[in-house]
């Protein structure tokens, strides 16, 4: 294994590539404001031929998630579509009309129930679980729903998780996602379906998305993934069979203070098997 080091530039890697698949918090804006540079370098990319297509595990429609982008500051000429967990779970309920849901998560996530005409119970009358987040992602952890999660093994509730991140970025922090939720929920014995990365079926509906604005397949080899994630980004785009520019600048910001390059025993313990590249922050 080689030393892995930081390139400086997207445009080092972007002649190779027809499509970039943008992973959207922490590479794009904060969760408070975009990153200029960032959407510069996307819009640079499509402006020279390229696909741009963000894949989030956000918990909302990808309609609702182009208007959060739109208050953060994000352009919408910085991509092209937007594949998004939401939009995967959404498929889910549609495919159980006839089942009720507990819904575990704040209500700004409400958009992923719209026109689904969903029926809502409490934990002991429903039949499955769709999770979103924490009710109060500003001062809840996972913990806090112990002994509601347990009660729902004891039910043998599926639990859909709408968001596999374990945290997210938030201006200067981190806060809690459906996936923590969801990951004690599977260490309890419960059963849990994980929606967005690193999972295959996002990746495929970002695929779908890149046919429909290219008018064409794209072959893997001319796909590149940015996200700033080792546990969803990274593993979702090697188990897809992609390239993925890791950004340093994300949730793993601590890890990798002060670093220029990374000796093979450090790649490995960071990431296994490695990133095609390393980047602070995402620019052209």
């Amino acid at each position: 294994m080689t030393t892995l080091r930081f390139i400086d530039h997207l445009r080092e890697l972007a002649a190779e590539r027809d499509v970039v698949l943008c992973d959207v918090w922490g590479v794009v804006h904060n969760g408070v404001m975009s990153f200029p540079e960032a959407c510069s370098a996307l819009k640079t990319f499509r402006d020279r031929g390229g696909a741009v297509i963000f894949i989030t595990n956000a918990p909302r429609p990808a309609d609702a998630v182009r208007r959060q982008l739109r208050r953060f500051g994000v352009p919408d000429d910085a991509y092209d579509g937007i594949a998004s967990s939401g939009d995967l779970t959404r498929s889910y309920v549609a495919e159980h009309p006839a089942k009720a849901i507990f819904w575990l998560g704040p209500e700004r996530d409400s958009a992923i129930h719209e026109g689904l005409d969903p029926v809502f119970a409490p934990i002991e009358r429903a039949d499955y679980i769709i999770c979103t987040g924490p009710f109060d992602d500003e001062t809840e952890t996972a913990e806090d729903y112990r002994a509601l999660m347990m009660q729902a093994r004891e039910r043998k509730l599926p639990l859909i998780c709408a968001n596999p991140d374990i945290v997210v970025q938030s201006g200067d922090r981190l806060l809690y996602c459906a996936g923590a939720i969801a990951e004690l929920y599977r260490e309890l014995g419960g059963e849990v379906v994980f929606y967005g990365k690193p999972h295959r079926p996002i990746y495929e509906r970002a695929m779908a998305l890149a046919r429909e604005r290219r008018g064409e397949d794209t072959p893997l080899s001319r796909v590149l993934a940015i996200g700033d994630s080792v546990r969803t980004d990274l593993m979702g785009a090697h188990a897809f069979g992609i390239d993925l520019v890791f950004l340093t600048r994300g949730i793993h910001s601590e890890q990798f203070a002060g670093i220029d390059q990374l000796d093979p025993t450090s790649v490995k313990e960071l990431f296994g098997r490695p990133p095609r590249a390393l980047m602070r922050e995402l620019k052209w």
